[in-house]
């Protein structure tokens, strides 16, 4: 039934829920800090050690970066699991803002080098993936399921999290060009502390109260088992790289390899126990299946989209005119263009949706359509190399051109994909499922962290091409699933 008295509903927050403020106030700043990092992190990386970097080949350093983000996804398992069955989302969330703003210190130590690279990983990987999944499963929280301000809000949310992210790289990038990268990575650990103030004092009283505690907690005996669980696998992972030491193949390329593995085949078999939980219903079975092949054209569009921090992260420096008369443009500051169309196309789709009403495309025709923007942006990067050759220095608009396009697909995709996640998701996977769409973007990452060792000098026309047309054959191909992925979503938009 739709909600009818408007009186009984909280709209404090632009005609939202006041809890919405300390959540998009906390994302803000968790993205300020994680963008801010990963706008100089692959420029450090490379850098050599005489000019503050840690002198890692172009090739490592692609890897590396492509497999850290495929990691922070990753690890949102973690989080949904830890929120649903033992600490509730709203702790959680305060946790992984913790551990990530330590990841932050750890790179802002001038004399970690590695280690602190390392350490960044580890610190940055767990603790986003204790809160982004959960972060997002509380706003969906604000909302009863016939509440239609649902995808409004997060639209409102995706668009905040995009001005932290827009805002970041041209601070920490200029900095870091100043000074030096340890300060530009200061600057991201003093944004998540930021944020954990907004968080802890703006969340306390305006947060859904059945965020405090688990939706499904561990019973009696079960405790035990997750935690065999955790140190078998723990085992078996070290027992892997031992043998890999033994045969002297323990390298960070290989170990990159390894962990890409695991990135891939972690969400089917999270899948296969969704589908196979007696605390799945049937109903929610189908939903479940629905759910795959926007999965998989997820994996392919963020494959293409976080490419922006390595791949053309490098073309940004390396083959590109950044001196235009008076204005000398820093490479990192083209990290600032994903967010930056994002916010000038959110009130533009808001209205066009608004506009549309019940005659908007389906959800699985929205992902069609992004998938094929995402791929024409790789395909327009085919254009300045083809005429003018892979050592020219081309004109920046070229990369704005790119950008500006694959984010229309991200409207198409991400927002969307975040809003039909809480509705497809079994009640007893909640904020596990979320985990699933993040998952999404780890896969895409890990796909990108084996693909992007093609990327050389004279091959770029044959890496834009090839991916920018596995995208649009994609796109093509989930046209024809439309049909049945709405049968088996049934009342879902």
């Amino acid at each position: 039934m739709i909600l009818e008295n408007k009186k009984d509903m909280d709209n404090a927050f632009f005609g939202q829920p006041k809890g919405l403020a300390a959540l998009v106030g906390t994302e803000f700043w968790e993205r300020f800090s994680y963008y801010g990092m990963r706008a100089i992190l692959i420029y450090y990386i490379v850098a050599t050690v005489a000019k503050g970097g840690l002198g890692l080949s172009q090739t490592t350093g692609l890897s590396i970066m492509a497999i850290y983000g495929s990691l922070v996804y990753l690890a949102s398992v973690v989080g949904g699991y830890v929120s649903d069955r033992i600490l509730g989302s709203r702790r959680t969330v305060l946790y992984g803002g913790i551990l990530i703003m330590f990841g932050h210190i750890s790179l802002s130590i001038p004399s970690a080098g590695i280690v602190g690279l390392f350490a960044s990983i580890a610190f940055i990987t767990l603790g986003t993936g204790l809160l982004k999944p959960n972060i997002s499963d509380m706003v969906g929280k604000l909302y009863k399921p016939d509440d239609l301000r649902r995808e409004s809000a997060f639209m409102i949310f995706v668009f905040l999290a995009n001005f932290g992210a827009f805002t970041s790289p041209l601070v920490c990038g200029w900095v870091s060009s100043s000074y030096n990268y340890h300060v530009g990575f200061s600057l991201a650990a003093i944004g998540m502390f930021f944020g954990l103030l907004f968080y802890y004092f703006g969340g306390n009283k305006t947060l859904a109260e059945d965020g405090a505690k688990p939706s499904d907690p561990l019973l009696d005996g079960e405790g035990k088992k997750v935690t065999f669980i955790i140190i078998t696998g723990l085992i078996v992972f070290a027992g892997i790289l031992a043998v890999m030491k033994q045969m002297n193949v323990l390298t960070i390329d290989n170990f990159v390899s390894l962990l890409s593995v695991v990135a891939i085949v972690t969400p089917i078999i999270y899948f296969v126990i969704m589908l196979r939980s007696k605390k799945v219903t049937p109903d929610e079975h189908n939903k479940v299946l629905a759910y795959i092949p926007l999965f998989i054209g997820a994996v392919i569009f963020w494959g293409i989209e976080e490419s922006g921090s390595s791949v053309l992260a490098i073309f940004a420096t390396e083959q590109t005119n950044n001196h235009l008369g008076w204005l000398n443009i820093d490479p990192s500051w083209y990290q600032s263009l994903n967010p930056l169309f994002i916010m000038l196309y959110t009130p533009l789709f808001v209205l066009l949706w608004s506009k549309l009403g019940k005659r908007q495309p389906r959800t699985p025709k929205k992902f069609a359509y992004g998938l094929f923007f995402s791929g024409l942006s790789f395909l327009l990067m085919v254009i300045p190399i083809f005429f003018f050759g892979t050592s020219a220095k081309i004109n920046p608009l070229w990369l704005v051109g790119s950008w500006a396009i694959i984010e229309v697909g991200e409207m198409l995709i991400s927002p969307i994909g975040l809003s039909v996640t809480t509705r497809l998701a079994p009640k007893a996977f909640g904020a596990q499922m979320l985990s699933m769409w993040f998952l999404s973007d780890a896969a895409g990452q890990a796909v990108n962290s084996q693909i992007a060792r093609f990327y050389t000098p004279g091959n770029e026309i044959a890496y834009y091409g090839t991916i920018g047309l596995v995208a649009i054959v994609a796109s093509v191909v989930l046209l024809f699933f439309v049909k049945p992925i709405i049968k088996l979503m049934e009342n879902v938009e």
